[in-house]
């Protein structure tokens, strides 16, 4: 029998918002660099005038701009295609000028990328330091040897997004963060701090901490190394101090073992976290401190009980994504990756699967503070392409230097429960490919023996059984139907759904319920995304004549974060007690493709929550309830329409033919023969007013921080007019900027950048990002015919 039993610390990153981690050395490296697209000659050299160039903060993304005068970003003759969801990529520059202080000589200095994408040069004062051809790894430079000290220093990174190269949107530039690190001569490596326990439970965790220490000098050191732990309450939990000699030029690692009594475990109800302080002390001066955030848990799977976190069954819900954020791009805004988080969470989701490509280091940071599990994946392909210019032509190359990216940097976060090393990798069934497969694999469990490492596989069949047996989860994708004929093929197999379809969720979850040995499903897609377009819809074979259409269309929340019908439907499968209702329009919402495959299945029943249906009096449209409910009773203005029972052998659901009436519609859930629950649509009136719902009415004036603002098209007595499309304009009072606008819906090629949208189905979002100054903000929104809005923010200094 397959099992493992794994438990496990983390520590995180230095992040620039809300920081659960400092470490005295970083600085962020973000502001003020100038920007040109295009080719430059010699773009490196110190001597080129970039006075003309943009000045932009990142991360920053320019395919989500608009195209020269177009105000749009989408060209249907783009390079990129439907996959890019007609975005352009092309060449880019970014240059900053830089001053080192003559004081600082002796430190060593490295440059810290959170992400580029793609294909990175990076030269300093001219001097070409190294590339980086993969647009989703972190990596890092020692600029020392060519710093120049008490003098301007310029950093060039010429960033080269060409052809195609990914089957969805990328976004192109530097679109993570950048970070400055001016180190001590005697420093902590680079993710080279490992934590781990052999045991964690309620009662007791032993903890073992590895910690590297480079010497960068020509002689033997001695230095102390100092280290405090911290429960989640702030009361010490353990303290060790450590004499250390380190040889010239070495790296001396650090080991040490504490017990941790009554340990606050990590889950994702309660997302605990510990800190660990360290310091590297020479002669009482400190040369370099951290403050770090761990958090205490155990993982086990096995085909028997299922996957366990800290001894407790869990069945993962879990749902893939892409990397851009929808209206700001791919832009790697901390807030955006933490709002998504927030979203997906509130969606009834526990787990994520980062699709095809690790994530920015922000996302894991609020998994971590939120209690989200993370399938961390390496690659979209392998040695093969599945575009002409993807990541085969640096694979043999890079592929180790990549996996160590994502794994040592990553290794510490206690959301990461499993290691993907593809999806859906050509030939799997090829012993050439099972080889590529099992090198993968070792290598991972080199790095990392404390999680699983799996894979995503489609086109599941017995010849893939080789490929399988090098992995220890398999990652099914659209194959339910293979898990029980499987499990008696292969009755140590642990299975888990690692893309699935929305139109067959009821199908798909009901396996996991049933059946220890499928630990869980990840819906294509959790979130909506930019390029692949109109999967959702239209479907495949995907071609240029799907252009206006530039969103994929199938997540269960959309790209502006609201959720859509196939997310409601997903409530009552994962919860007791829901209850939603849509109706079917009386012509379809788009036009339909009668060419698409049969297999594809991307996209969801055609519905809305709307009851605005003029012209079609006294016809029937059909109405769906989506009930976990024992019952449920629908009522047109007062008059019952029946009761139904809405249970698993209906799959949660219930159907009406509804005469259209203006009115209202409800909808009322019965559990033991007592209302629990109601939903309801009402018709509404024409548009009067604007009303702006913000996430969060403060934010931090640090220049990255996000307010994220949904606007509403409602009548006079506030309800929304889903079929209102009036274009709203916007405007800012104070220390904020828009940093996109949007409104889901996946054929407009309107502006994310322009300060107007307009509606889709009664709302549009509009995305504030503060300036490093604290202050009031106010938005205002107007609309031809409506009364104006405006809406109060607070920037707050940090």
């Amino acid at each position: 029998m397959m099992k493992f039993f794994f438990v496990f610390l983390a520590i995180l990153p230095c992040v620039p918002c809300a920081a659960q981690s400092v470490d005295s050395s970083n600085i962020l490296f973000d502001a003020q660099w100038q920007f040109f697209k295009g080719g430059v000659e010699r773009g490196q050299a110190v001597t080129v005038d970039d006075s003309h160039w943009r000045t932009v903060d990142l991360p920053h993304d320019w395919s989500i701009e608009d195209i020269g005068s177009t105000e749009s970003p989408f060209d249907s003759n783009a390079i990129s295609q439907v996959g890019g969801g007609f975005t352009v990529g092309g060449t880019g520059w970014y240059r900053k000028s830089f001053f080192i202080p003559a004081n600082l000589k002796g430190k060593s200095i490295h440059i810290l990328f959170d992400g580029v994408y793609m294909n990175a040069d990076v030269s300093l004062n001219g001097e070409h330091i190294g590339n980086h051809p993969y647009g989703y790894t972190s990596f890092w430079y020692d600029l020392t040897p060519l710093v120049k000290y008490g003098e301007k220093n310029m950093l060039a990174v010429q960033v080269k997004n060409e052809g195609q190269n990914s089957r969805w949107y990328s976004g192109s530039g530097i679109n993570r963060h950048v970070w400055i690190q001016f180190l001590s001569a005697v420093h902590f490596v680079q993710w080279g701090t490992q934590i781990r326990s052999t045991e964690a439970n309620s009662a007791n965790a032993s903890v073992h901490t590895s910690t590297a220490i480079e010497n960068n000098t020509p002689v033997l050191q001695s230095i102390q190394l100092l280290c405090t732990v911290l429960d989640p309450h702030g009361n010490e939990t353990a303290r060790w101090k450590k004499e250390i000699q380190i040889g010239q030029g070495a790296v001396y690692t650090d080991t040490e073992t504490i017990q941790v009594n009554r340990p606050l475990l990590w889950s994702t109800d309660h997302p605990l976290l510990y800190s660990l302080h360290t310091k590297i002390v020479q002669n009482q001066e400190t040369l370099q401190q951290q403050e770090t955030v761990f958090g205490i848990r155990s993982i086990h799977f096995d085909a028997e009980t299922g996957f366990l976190l800290n001894g407790k069954p869990m069945k993962l819900k879990g749902g893939c994504y892409h990397d851009d954020n929808g209206p700001v791009g791919s832009r790697a805004y901390d807030r955006a990756e933490e709002r998504r988080v927030e979203l997906m969470k509130a969606s009834g989701f526990n787990a994520i699967r980062c699709s095809h490509n690790p994530p920015p280091p922000a996302f894991l940071n609020a998994c971590d503070r939120l209690g989200m599990l993370v399938v961390d994946e390496a690659f979209d392909m392998w040695e093969e392409p599945k575009t002409p210019y993807d990541y085969h032509l640096y694979f043999d190359l890079w592929w180790k230097q990549d996996i160590e990216s994502m794994v040592l940097r990553d290794l510490n976060h206690p959301s990461v429960i499993m290691w993907s090393i593809g999806n859906e990798i050509p030939n799997r069934q090829k012993h050439e490919v099972v080889i590529i497969a099992k090198k993968l694999a070792a290598y991972v469990r080199s790095l990392d023996d404390s999680r699983p490492v799996t894979s995503a596989v489609n086109d599941v069949k017995e010849d893939k059984d080789p490929f399988f047996a090098t992995l220890d989860i398999a990652g099914y994708n659209y194959a339910y139907t293979s898990y029980e004929p499987d499990h008696r093929r292969k009755p140590e197999r642990i299975m888990m759904g690692t893309e699935s379809y929305a139109l067959e969720a009821f199908d798909y979850w009901m396996q996991v319920a049933d059946h220890p040995y499928v630990i869980g499903d990840f819906i294509w897609t959790g979130f909506d995304y930019i390029g692949e377009a109109s999967i959702g819809w239209r479907g495949y074979m995907q071609e240029k004549s799907f252009y206006p259409w530039n969103l994929a269309y199938c997540g269960d929340i959309d790209i502006c974060g609201w959720k859509r019908p196939q997310s409601y439907y997903r409530d009552v499968l994962w919860n007791t007690g829901k209850l939603s209702i849509f109706v079917h329009p009386p012509e379809p919402s788009f036009p339909l493709n009668p060419h698409i495959e049969t297999w594809s299945k991307w996209n969801w029943e055609d519905v809305v929550a709307d009851w605005n249906w003029i012209g079609s009096e006294n016809k029937p449209l059909k109405v769906d309830v989506y009930s976990s409910c024992d019952e449920v009773e629908l009522m047109l203005n007062g008059k019952s329409m029946g009761r139904k029972a809405t249970n698993r052998a209906d799959k949660y659901r219930a159907s009406w033919d509804v005469p259209w009436q203006a009115g209202e519609l409800k909808a009322i859930g019965f559990k033991n023969k007592k209302q629990v629950q109601q939903a309801v649509l009402s018709s509404s009136g024409e548009p009067a007013q604007l009303q702006m719902v913000p996430d969060r009415t403060g934010i931090q004036a640090n220049g990255q921080d996000l307010c994220y603002v949904t606007i509403e098209i409602q009548d006079r007595d506030h309800h929304l007019n889903p079929k209102a499309d009036n274009l709203i304009h916007f405007s800012v009072d104070g220390p904020a900027s828009i940093a996109g606008v949007g409104n889901a819906n996946p054929a407009s090629l309107e502006s994310y950048q322009l300060p107007r949208r307009k509606g889709w189905r009664g709302k549009c979002l509009v995305v504030l990002k503060s300036t490093g100054q604290a202050g009031n903000i106010v938005l205002h929104a107007t609309a031809e015919g409506l009364p104006e809005a405006s809406l109060n923010i607070v920037s707050r200094a940090e």
